[in-house]
């Protein structure tokens, strides 16, 4: 059985290439492409706006007698989504964009105008110290003042940063006790008693707790005076019993701990 999809194909003994005729394509020849529209535009005919990457089945074309430092310029041919009027595009080496040849205008983009704006700005200048020597001497000592006031304008801005940086806040705190503990010193009894109970009432009797004591009483251990209630708890609460301890006068102390085995689900509670 032959293979269904042929590669190779047969080509005779007295098979001669040249004599096969070229294929001569158009200089203007039109190539279909799938594009998108590089900017946002809105069409001449029924208004409608298309926004800037919508995708289009386009027809693109070489377009002749036009070049910008030997680089081709293409044009491509679009289709209005709502009315399938015609719109025509460009590209623009010159200035890297593309530009709306027929058919549709280009939207307001205000980035665009601030470039424009500028490069007028740089062309007018250049022009202006093309014949005037002293003109470019004063924009060029106006360039170097404004360079230096950055300059001085960054190393301020640094100076304020490493101040901040070099702040503690163990000092801020020893600076504000020690003016507490001068006021207190400067004014006579009655007016500070006065003035705690009006603006430092909360600052100046706050009760700290110890680290020492926190861990005491994480420390401490309970008497079991009764063993029969606390061993219901201990397994109401899923607990184990780990160990017991009696001391010298008597009182009996157990430790817990949570059990997690397959036992302790069912049964609460599993002894050691």
């Amino acid at each position: 059985m032959g293979e269904r999809k042929v590669l190779n194909k047969y080509y005779p003994p007295d098979f001669d290439p040249s004599l096969i005729p070229k294929r001569t394509k158009p200089k203007n020849d039109q190539v279909k492409v799938r594009t998108m529209t590089p900017m946002s535009i809105r069409c001449l005919s029924c208004g409608e706006y298309i926004y800037k990457g919508k995708k289009f089945n386009a027809r693109k074309e070489t377009v002749q007698g036009e070049e910008y430092l030997g680089i081709k310029i293409f044009r491509f041919y679009l289709k209005c989504p709502r009315c399938s009027s015609e719109i025509t595009l460009k590209t623009d080496p010159k200035n890297a964009d593309y530009v709306c040849e027929m058919g549709a205008t280009r939207n307001f983009e205000p980035w665009r105008e601030q470039d424009k704006q500028i490069e007028e700005l740089k062309e007018a200048r250049r022009k202006e110290e093309e014949g005037d020597a002293m003109k470019a001497l004063e924009n060029r000592t106006m360039d170097s003042k404004m360079e230096m006031d950055i300059l001085d304008g960054l190393d301020e801005i640094r100076s304020l940063n490493a101040r901040q940086v070099n702040i503690d806040l163990e000092s801020i705190l020893e600076r504000q006790q020690e003016f507490r503990d001068s006021v207190e010193k400067c004014l006579p009894e009655e007016d500070l008693d006065e003035l705690r109970n009006i603006y430092f009432a909360n600052s100046f009797d706050v009760k700290r707790v110890e680290e020492k004591e926190v861990n005491d009483v994480m420390n401490r251990k309970r008497p079991l005076e009764d063993t029969q209630g606390n061993l219901k708890k201990v397994r109401k609460a899923g607990l184990v019993l780990k160990k017991k301890k009696i001391n010298d006068s008597g009182e009996v102390t157990v430790g817990f701990k949570p059990c997690f085995g397959p036992r302790s689900k069912k049964k609460g509670l599993v002894d050691y």
